[in-house]
């Protein structure tokens, strides 16, 4: 654990600290069952004697039902800074990943080629532009109504989400998954045991006088959904497929991603969410990416996964994979989806576990990003536009546009 601390660039000295924690509630557990095992020897006595000596017993209970009352006292205050304690450390870091930060990723793969636009004849737009043109996106207005990063998806731009998400359901129900419409308003131990009250609190929008919590995405509904429950093991894997709009503060990205609909505080997301044994969750999580790289590459996107180094995970994750689609105006690659192992760590928070037999113990969770919709929005309108404006529809959401190939500008 202090190695994983280390690898996160968080607390080292925290395990130090819930060690020491826990071993005050042991010992004061332990002191308290001793003075009461002797209170109760105590009480038993007292009945049967006389005089002076009744007088003295009842004296010492006196003194003992004090010493019972503070050792009690202390027992809880211990129990209570662990679990506090406990509540702040982050899952163990898998050994495989790779250690550092941000920028310390290793690339696994990549797909399909970055079109080479000047070869074309033709200098790219960028995703605002062509929505604007194609009349589907309208920031202006989005800002004017509820200020900085919020927008409007207008005409096709609407269309599109509604295609994107049916697709995206379509692709999730036939691999399995459970269509769900999550609540997007949940309780304080709905977020925190997911891990969200922690490191990430500052990108949560809380509602103070109803003491809820805005989700940042279904991840917190779905894992919430089984909370205080014992799954029989046969029902194992439970896979669902959570649609939600989601609230992001985006705190600490002050002059990031400023200009369109890459980085706001308010869009719709199509999200996998798994339960399995601690067994399976290595293989459910390459199960899980395998359906991402499947959704990119229906939508004919060029894009590489990467592993996210040890400083980048999130509390809640052992490990995570990220699909970065190529944004041709940005000339890079920016994440689109991404798949955590969370092991056992929400489900212990969260009180959910798996019989098999007669045996009860916790299970993994699991969570994949299908599809953010402005983030595909934004990584389609670059990848399919044509040099008048146009934008190419990928053949997998024909279907949901009414067969229609193209978006064609409505403005110049």
């Amino acid at each position: 654990m202090r190695a994983s601390q280390r690898a996160r660039g968080e607390d080292v000295a925290l395990v130090d600290s819930l060690l020491s924690a826990d071993e005050r509630r042991r010992s004061s557990g332990v002191r308290f069952d001793e003075l009461r095992a002797e209170q109760k020897a105590l009480g038993k006595l007292i009945p049967k004697a006389t005089g002076d000596e009744k007088a003295e017993l009842l004296k010492k209970a006196g003194t003992l039902a004090a010493d019972v009352k503070a050792a009690d006292a202390e027992r809880d205050a211990a129990a209570a800074e662990t679990q506090e304690l406990l509540g702040r450390l982050s899952n163990l870091v898998h050994p495989d990943v790779p250690v550092g930060g941000e920028e310390d990723f290793v690339t696994l793969e990549t797909h399909g080629t970055a079109r080479d636009f000047g070869a074309e004849g033709f200098e790219p737009k960028d995703h605002l532009e062509l929505g604007q043109l194609l009349g589907a996106i309208d920031v202006e207005r989005g800002a004017k109504v509820s200020g900085s990063r919020f927008y409007f998806l207008t005409g096709v731009g609407a269309l599109l989400e509604l295609a994107l998400v049916n697709a995206a359901i379509a692709q999730a129900t036939a691999a399995g998954f459970t269509p769900m419409l999550t609540p997007a308003l949940v309780r304080p131990q709905s977020m925190a045991g997911t891990g969200f009250l922690g490191q990430a609190a500052q990108d949560v929008y809380h509602l103070e006088k109803d003491d809820l919590y805005l989700v940042g995405t279904s991840e917190v509904a779905l894992a919430a959904y089984h909370m205080d429950e014992i799954i029989n093991a046969d029902r194992l894997p439970l896979r669902y497929a959570g649609f939600s709009p989601c609230f992001r503060r985006e705190a600490g990205s002050h002059g990031k991603d400023t200009r369109g609909i890459f980085r706001v505080h308010q869009f719709d997301k199509v999200e996998m969410f798994s339960y399995v044994t601690p067994e399976e969750s290595q293989e459910e999580h390459r199960r899980l990416l395998e359906w991402e790289k499947q959704w990119l590459t229906s939508l004919e996107l060029p894009f590489r996964v990467i592993d996210v180094a040890s400083g980048d995970l999130g509390s809640s994750a052992s490990r995570k994979y990220d699909c970065e689609a190529w944004i041709p105006t940005q000339g890079k690659y920016r994440e689109l989806t991404s798949t955590s192992d969370c092991t056992e760590y929400q489900s212990r928070r969260l009180q959910i576990r798996v019989r098999e037999g007669k045996q009860v113990r916790p299970l993994a969770t699991l969570n994949g990003t299908l599809c953010a919709v402005p983030r595909t929005i934004v990584a389609l309108l670059e990848n399919h536009q044509q040099a008048d404006g146009s934008v190419r529809i990928p053949e997998v959401l024909r279907p949901y546009l009414g067969g229609r190939e193209l978006l064609e500008p409505v403005s110049k």
